[in-house]
């Protein structure tokens, strides 16, 4: 479950409420394309703007539409009480999977952090993918707390933030390091995922597969062929996400969420306003700049 392409789709909104409709259509979207999980509950999928109802009601109904292919629940909140209702949550619901970030207010220490980990891994039977998420979370992971973390039952994978271009394998070598073997490592921020795929690492955690996985899915086969010793396809892979530069900008620019948000509304799969206020999609300039990465990136045709 932990290697391979997964894909995070939005969870739209219509006015308040969660659109359980559109939800469906994204994630079958990516089980035609053949996502090797599906992360539904990231923060594309705008958990910790969701009661514990609303959270429960889009891991069933994602897990329906999955048909089988896993999925993995994020389940991060800022009280333990609330992250362990939303594990038993998520498995009853039939997750395959755990996404825990740090979620916190007051910045967090790092032995909190890691009895957070210790308590939910006691809870639960299913694998954990711990979600290193520093731009949002405010907390760091060091190489040392990952290496506590990743003793502990359970857990399965680290989902780590883009390193700088150049530095993939670095990084890959220095968590390799600080883990078990065993532990899954996977790339955000997909502008670094080619490269982070080619220096070996083991799952691309994708936001633009959410939207257009068969895109995803193409730069993760070359990527995993080139791993093998196929140069040429490592090539092609760093070519295809080349290809989707305008996009990449756009993430970096703005934030994956609210460009994904306003990509999912210009092209017809969620209705605007999608997202929960008081956060906005684009508008003006920026809705204009998403026109337009879709048109040169050929993912609005």
């Amino acid at each position: 479950m932990f290697t391979g392409l997964c894909a995070f789709p939005l969870t739209p909104l219509a006015g308040d409420d969660v659109d359980e409709t559109a939800l469906v259509r994204l994630v079958a979207r990516c089980v035609d394309a053949g996502v090797d999980s599906i992360g539904v509950l990231g923060s594309t999928g705008i958990y910790t703007y969701l009661l514990r109802g609303e959270r429960r009601n889009v891991v069933e109904a994602a897990v329906d539409a999955a048909q089988g292919t896993p999925v993995v629940a994020g389940v991060g909140a800022m009280r333990t009480r609330d992250v362990l209702g939303c594990v038993e949550d998520a498995q009853a619901a039939g997750a395959s999977g755990l996404l825990l970030a740090p979620v916190s207010y007051q910045r967090l220490s790092d032995d909190e952090v890691y009895r957070l980990y210790c308590d939910v891994s006691s809870a639960s039977d299913l694998p954990i993918a711990v979600y290193d998420n520093p731009a949002t979370t405010g907390f760091t992971f060091s190489d040392e707390l990952h290496g506590r973390i990743a003793e502990l039952p359970g857990i399965a994978s680290i989902k780590f933030p883009p390193p700088a271009p150049g530095l993939a394998a670095e990084r890959i070598a220095s968590l390799r390091a600080a883990v078990p073997e065993g532990v899954s490592l996977g790339v955000s921020g997909d502008w670094a995922a080619a490269e982070a795929l080619l220096a070996g690492c083991d799952i691309w955690y994708s936001v633009i597969a959410g939207l257009f996985p068969k895109a995803a899915r193409v730069i993760v086969d070359l990527a995993q062929t080139g791993q093998g010793g196929q140069a040429s396809h490592g090539r092609l892979a760093l070519e295809a996400s080349a290809a989707l530069e305008p996009v990449w900008s756009l993430f970096r620019t703005y934030g994956s969420l609210r460009v994904a948000a306003t990509m999912a509304e210009v092209l017809g799969f969620a209705e605007a306003p999608c997202l929960p206020r008081p956060l906005q999609s684009l508008h003006g300039e920026g809705r204009s700049r998403v026109e337009e990465a879709l048109r040169l990136s050929g993912l609005g045709a």
